[in-house]
């Protein structure tokens, strides 16, 4: 079985050589190759990277020129990877190498996808508050019954990687995008280990972009194919409660009631055009790109043994 380790870095210099040698100290019989994606650091990152290039010939990287988030070098680590299972973890140290043989374990069960949960985690609670309410939420509108929907350190099914679009910050919702193509999630609680070397790049700006993708993914979730009964629904309930104000005003002489009607009326047929137009351009879509395409590919420098 052959296994790609994807692992996003941005500025974790110190961490990188425990990382791989703890990766293939207890990863060995899974024949993994570690793809580390360069996220534009800063640090001494890349140039280590080279050296751990060089000195190990499972070791790969891909390296973009500047900073583009974690959702977009996950998106370009599973579009380089190969082998039958793809493991991401982050980079900081605080994922432990020696749970991965339980994740395959997990696998070995039926599932195809298996997430990572932080029962005991060693982080600031100005990173953990947010999370619970994140990971509450999400469990909450998405129900697959996931402690931690957001860790980083899961392992799938090559097929499954291959076959989620990511965008936005979206890698917080992978397991949600699987379970939407009928893929099977697991859960397993992992060891969490207290950052040593650098500084986390966690921020309050990061909770709030994380939340507006999971509204969106919600809507997507429920009105992708037929975004017209969304829109059209409260477009129609709008217009009629316009329609039976604009009756009221008529028989009352109310401008005021008839202001409102006209508003509402207005408001309705708008909602029921996006509706409209949403369908048109799914359909177009469909019509053209009648399989679906891979992620977005960017150019970037890639270092292949």
């Amino acid at each position: 079985m052959k296994t790609t380790i994807v692992i996003p870095v941005c500025n974790e210099l110190n961490n990188l050589e425990p990382l791989v040698e703890g990766i293939l100290e207890h990863a060995a019989q899974y024949n993994p190759r570690i793809l580390f994606i360069d996220d534009g650091s800063t640090d001494g990152s890349s140039q280590m990277l080279d050296k751990l290039h060089e000195r190990f010939l499972s070791v790969d990287v891909i390296r973009f020129r500047r900073n583009r988030g974690k959702s977009a070098a996950l998106a370009e680590g599973f579009a380089y990877a190969d082998g039958d299972v793809i493991i991401t973890m982050d980079a900081d140290l605080q994922d432990d190498p020696r749970e991965i043989p339980r994740f395959f374990e997990k696998l070995n069960d039926g599932y195809d996808m298996v997430v990572g949960w932080k029962q005991v985690r060693h982080d600031p609670w100005s990173k953990t508050f947010p999370s619970r309410i994140y990971n509450g939420v999400a469990d909450w509108l998405f129900n697959l019954g996931l402690n931690d929907i957001n860790c980083g350190f899961k392992a799938m099914r090559a097929e499954v990687a291959k076959n989620i679009l990511l965008i936005g910050d979206m890698h917080r919702l992978i397991p949600v995008l699987a379970a939407e193509k009928g893929y099977r999630i697991g859960e397993i609680p992992v060891e969490h280990h207290p950052r040593r070397f650098g500084q986390s790049k966690y921020g309050h700006e990061r909770f709030t972009r994380g939340a507006t993708d999971m509204i969106t993914l919600y809507f997507l979730s429920r009105h992708r194919e037929a975004p017209n009964h969304f829109f059209g629904g409260w477009g129609l309930g709008a217009g009629t409660v316009g329609v039976l104000i604009f009756l009221y005003a008529l028989l009352t002489w109310s401008w005021r009631s008839l202001l409102v009607s006209l508003v509402l009326m207005l408001g309705g047929g708008i909602l029921i055009g996006l509706g409209l137009i949403g369908e048109l351009a799914i359909r177009l879509y469909a019509e053209k790109n009648p399989a679906e395409k891979t992620p977005d590919q960017h150019e970037a420098e890639k270092f292949f043994h």
